[in-house]
């Protein structure tokens, strides 16, 4: 089982990654779908975490392999059926994570009406950052997203554009899973999301949080 850490030492080991797609309208726009009334909901295993600060390993031999930042909520308390107006109190931390997809066969997926587990789910799909305690993110949902790639900007939003906000997510995944300590939640991301290949170098910045620079290396270069 992969662990994270906090910046105060405390480490977690995640029982699930729950993930939102579809939660910036510009993102929507780009993937040419459509708004939904209720979340869209996607699990990741623990198996696909990996740490942000090291190399970020590019499968090469499943098509291409897209870039999608978001803001990663760390719980600390274990809840179920959570109203909006505690689900707050569950947070123990926000990160910095890249939502890596095989879109190829995401959108061969898409097309046959089958899950996406292998798109979203593959070996290292999930680098995190370390965790900032929750008490010392002022405000949560105004917090500039920021991928570059070889020193390009491609993605850049802000939290505040998010369609459903953290309380709304957490609540509504709780309805179906009990949430246990240590269990991460990605919110999605903005407009931008593009390929990335063996021998770029990404830095993935959310402000008040951390700014990661690092290198991608295929998966033949282990």
């Amino acid at each position: 089982m992969n662990r994270i850490k906090r910046t105060d030492g405390t480490v977690f080991t995640p029982s699930k990654i729950l993930a939102v797609g579809l939660n910036y309208a510009e993102h929507i726009e780009e993937m040419r779908s459509r708004r939904t009334s209720e979340p869209v909901i996607f699990l990741k295993p623990n198996s696909a975490l990996t740490s942000l600060r090291e190399p970020v390993q590019i499968p090469t031999q499943y098509g291409s392999v897209h870039h999608e930042i978001e803001l990663c909520v760390l719980l600390e308390k274990p809840g179920f059926q959570v109203s909006e107006e505690k689900a707050m109190d569950l947070v123990g931390g926000y990160g910095v994570a890249l939502d890596l997809t095989l879109r190829d066969i995401q959108k061969k997926a898409k097309e046959r009406g089958h899950p996406w587990a292998i798109a979203k789910g593959f070996k290292g799909a999930c680098p995190v950052s370390e965790f900032v305690p929750a008490h010392q993110v002022k405000d949560v949902q105004n917090l500039q997203l920021t991928l570059t790639v070889n020193g390009q900007i491609r993605q850049s939003g802000n939290t505040a554009q998010m369609l459903f906000r953290i309380p709304e997510l957490i609540a509504y995944v709780s309805r179906f899973f009990p949430l246990e300590a240590g269990d991460l939640l990605l919110t999605g991301t903005p407009s931008g999301v593009g390929p990335l290949f063996p021998n770029d170098t990404i830095k993935a910045e959310i402000e008040s949080i951390a700014a990661i620079e690092t290198k991608c290396l295929g998966w033949e270069d282990e």
